[in-house]
């Protein structure tokens, strides 16, 4: 983490899952400072009395509020950009709240970087801005299409640097399904599975951050960064939830599984990376670098120039990655604090109403 030694590092939407394991991960470091911009009040209020910590600020804003970005913009080297509408059902009904906190937001973010000289932003993006079929996933690639062509215009040698990170599913981040599944065990409800050969990838919250730490240290202007991940599909990840917590009680491993159809707006399987992206792949060992078309608006070579390669290719997406197994599955799962915690095998650090990392 040399990079960032005596440096002073920004997190957009700091006060969630993202924000909380960039700060596990950074405290202890030899960082300067960290700060938490987000709207929530309350949740930088319970973060402060937690951690009570001087490296930590906070600072309350709106990233559709340009202005409040721009006062916790001044003396900042490194911006993660994590403020997100992230929810696929809400961001469905409400299609504008989205595009002003995940299109307009993140613009405000770019623009106040480059104006406040930042050094490196990265964007944190989502697997469904691969093929977007739903609001969340479009407002997302228009994100990501926003941070590229600012990438691109600044070009190489500028003093900031942007470039984009693509994640799968987090598993247990908060709002994510399954706390809500170990709940439904817990208070004898069957879990409520809407496709058992729906797959999705597997990734934990500090996977999360070494893809982002990886960007900032390898990044280029207009960069698109994504982790290879492995991937299970929804009935395996519910059979392996069943076999962990028959530890903690044997009933649990008889819980019943309740299909209940695919909810408007889900996707059977999530790509990471898309066949026209493959296409200018460079496979880094654990990570896919995606680097920006840099043409330039000259419509005739979009006529007369193209890829033969992009016929050929596949995406990388969930079906094709390495599949976990039950066994696999529950080695993952093992990585999360929370259910650690619930085997005894871990002090608890939060409230057994709160699952999630």
């Amino acid at each position: 983490m040399s990079i960032f030694k005596d440096k002073t590092l920004l997190i957009t939407g700091g006060t969630g899952s993202f924000g909380n394991a960039v700060l596990r991960r950074f405290l202890d470091s030899d960082i300067k400072e960290i700060r938490i911009f987000s709207r929530d009040e309350k949740k930088q209020d319970d973060m402060r009395h937690k951690l009570q910590n001087p490296k930590v600020k906070y600072y309350i804003g709106n990233v559709r509020n340009k202005e409040s970005v721009d006062i916790a913009m001044r003396g900042v080297d490194y911006v993660f950009s994590a403020a997100a509408l992230k929810q696929v059902p809400s961001c469905e009904f409400f299609p504008m709240e989205a595009t002003r906190t995940n299109v307009e937001g993140t613009n405000n973010v770019l623009l106040s970087a480059i104006e406040h000289g930042v050094k490196n932003v990265v964007v944190l993006s989502t697997d469904k801005a691969a093929y977007p079929i739903n609001v969340m996933g479009i407002s997302k690639a228009l994100m990501e299409k926003i941070a590229i062509a600012k990438g691109r215009e600044l070009g190489e040698g500028a003093t900031t640097t942007i470039c984009c990170t693509r994640y799968g599913n987090v598993m247990a981040s908060r709002g994510s399904v399954i706390p809500l599944w170990v709940d439904q065990m817990m208070n004898g409800q069957p879990i409520t599975i809407t496709d058992p050969e729906m797959t999705r990838f597997m990734m934990t919250l500090d996977d999360a951050v070494d893809l982002v730490v990886y960007a900032f240290t390898h990044g280029h202007n207009g960069d698109l960064f994504v982790q290879k991940a492995p991937a299970a599909a929804l009935a395996t990840l519910a059979q392996a939830l069943k076999e962990i917590y028959a530890k903690v009680d044997p009933k649990y491993g008889e819980t019943e599984v309740k299909v209940i159809g695919t909810r408007h707006g889900e996707k059977l399987y999530e790509t990471l990376v898309t066949r026209e992206e493959m296409a200018k792949a460079i496979d880094m060992g654990n990570y896919f670098r995606i680097p920006c078309d840099t043409r330039d608006l000259n419509y005739d070579k979009f006529f007369t120039q193209g890829n033969e390669a992009v016929s050929r290719i596949e995406d990388y997406h969930s079906h094709n990655t390495h599949r976990l197994d039950v066994e696999g599955m529950k080695e993952q799962l093992m990585r999360l604090r929370f259910i650690r915690e619930d085997l005894g095998l871990e002090e608890r650090a939060k409230s057994t109403e709160i699952r999630s990392e």
